[in-house]
């Protein structure tokens, strides 16, 4: 098991088998050392974790933790592209899309929950460029959706 693994477990935490894509697309695409990944949303063992609004069904903090569910599964499919999270020299860019009652203006906070796991797990290496945006609806009524995209070592 790799450091970033390790330092996953001593979070708490684990990385979930990787998700399959939902429809036509792939679940991440490499060109160079750029990994695009798709969007992940709160789905843990075949099974949603978070539905609803945040501002309705869900406070920000609840929120927070969907948020971190979609970076697990996010990283799950980072693994599967290359084989060892060892391998993520820097996480550029999140995209972060919280399902949320009209009006919402606080999607930046719910947002901290995966970008301070990030850093927990990556350290510096975590550290990234983000939007947050809410939206009237997700797939599956799933809470939160994110998108990453990581730079990677061959």
């Amino acid at each position: 098991m790799n450091e970033i693994e390790q330092r996953i477990g001593a979070l708490g935490l684990v990385l979930p088998p990787p998700p399959a894509p939902a429809g036509n697309y792939l679940p991440y695409r490499r060109s160079g050392n750029t990994l695009y990944l798709a969007g992940a949303i709160c789905t843990e063992g075949g099974r949603m974790t978070h539905t609803g609004k945040v501002g309705a069904e869900h406070t920000v903090e609840s929120a927070q933790a969907a948020a971190r569910v979609c970076v697990l599964n996010a990283l799950a499919a980072a693994k599967a592209a290359v084989g060892d999270l060892g391998k993520v020299t820097q996480v550029l860019f999140v995209n972060g899309y919280v399902n949320a009652v009209e009006g919402f203006a606080d999607s930046p906070a719910v947002l901290n929950g995966a970008s301070d796991l990030l850093v927990e797990i990556f350290g510096d290496r975590g550290r990234h460029a983000r939007a947050a945006v809410a939206v009237a609806g997700l797939p599956k009524d799933s809470t939160v959706e994110i998108q990453m995209v990581l730079e990677v070592a061959d």
